[in-house]
Parts: C-alpha cells; sequence; structure tokens
C-alpha cells in the first residue's frame, strides 16, 4: 500500500496519534507556542511581534526624553520635586537629576535605533530599559505616580524586546 493511499489527505502524519494540543510525535523539539514557519499564524505572529518591537522603540524614544527633562528639572530647581517621606535610598536631588539626565539620553538613543533596525539596539534596550526601571523604582519617594508610570512602560519595553525571536521581523 502506497503512502498516499495510507494517508489520502497526503499528509504522512495524518494518521498518527496526537499528544496533548494536537501535537505529532514528530513534532517533539519544536517550539509549542509558535506556530509553523510560512504559515499564516506564523506570520502574524512575526509582525505583531515585529509592531510591539517599534512601538517598543517609540516608547523608549519619548520615555528617554521625559526622562532627560525630569533629569533637567531637578537639576536645575531643587524645589521642583518634594520628598514625600524617609527613604532609605537618600540622594541629593541633583544627583538623582544627572542619573535622570543620563538614563534619558541612552534610552532614546536606543529608542532610535531600534526604529532604524539596528542590531545592537535589542540588547542594550533591554538593559537601559532595566537599568531605568531601577532608577524610577529609587526615585519613588520624590514622585509617586510619574515613577509608576515609567516602571510599568520599561516593562512592556523589556518583555517587548525580549519577545522577539532572532528571524522575526
Amino acid at each position: 500500500m502506497s503512502q498516499d493511499a495510507a494517508h489520502p489527505t497526503g499528509d504522512p502524519g495524518a494518521g498518527q496519534a496526537r499528544g496533548p494540543g494536537g501535537a505529532r510525535p514528530d513534532d517533539i523539539g519544536t517550539p509549542w507556542n509558535r506556530p509553523p514557519d510560512g504559515t499564516a499564524a506564523s506570520r502574524e505572529r512575526d509582525s505583531w511581534v515585529s509592531g510591539g518591537v517599534t512601538f517598543a522603540g517609540v516608547l523608549m524614544l519619548c520615555s528617554g526624553v521625559l526622562s532627560a527633562l525630569q533629569g533637567i528639572s531637578a537639576i536645575a530647581r531643587d524645589d521642583v520635586f518634594v520628598r514625600t517621606g524617609a527613604y532609605i535610598y537618600a540622594m541629593d536631588l541633583t544627583g538623582w537629576g544627572w542619573i535622570h539626565l543620563i538614563i534619558g539620553v541612552l534610552l532614546a538613543v536606543t529608542g532610535g535605533g531600534l526604529l532604524k533596525g539596528m542590531a545592537w539596539a535589542r540588547i542594550a534596550g533591554i538593559c537601559f530599559a532595566a537599568l531605568s526601571l531601577v532608577a524610577q523604582f529609587l526615585f519613588l519617594p520624590y514622585a509617586v505616580f510619574w515613577p509608576i508610570t515609567m516602571i510599568a512602560i520599561d516593562l512592556f519595553v523589556i518583555w517587548a524586546l525580549l519577545s522577539r525571536q532572532e528571524g522575526a521581523g
């Protein structure tokens, strides 16, 4: 009996038992959460992730500019931010201003690199977004709502850049 006669659909795995999620034994070793390459679902996922990376680049560019402005305002006028309570990570507000200014410039440059498709920008973006996240957390006593918003943006940026596969987008 020919293979085509045994499997009228022409799919050699059509008669095999399927495991969890409908996987065939010959699918073992392939990522369970990624559709096979070339399928419509794979192309849709790749374009969605690529769009997420582009959006992460825009967010990095914007948050970098805003962090730099936050830093400039802290450097220029120490009375712009008021400490909300005692905190173990106390630092002079001018010091925090320089930290936010430097991180903001790094975020903006890396966000621009992501938008241009630079290879270095993905890893640098993950590192700088993580650094920004920590700096915003440590800045919580000076402003509560803004650092929480920036932490959420940094978390999205890290997630979007980590979600992208090397061959995608």
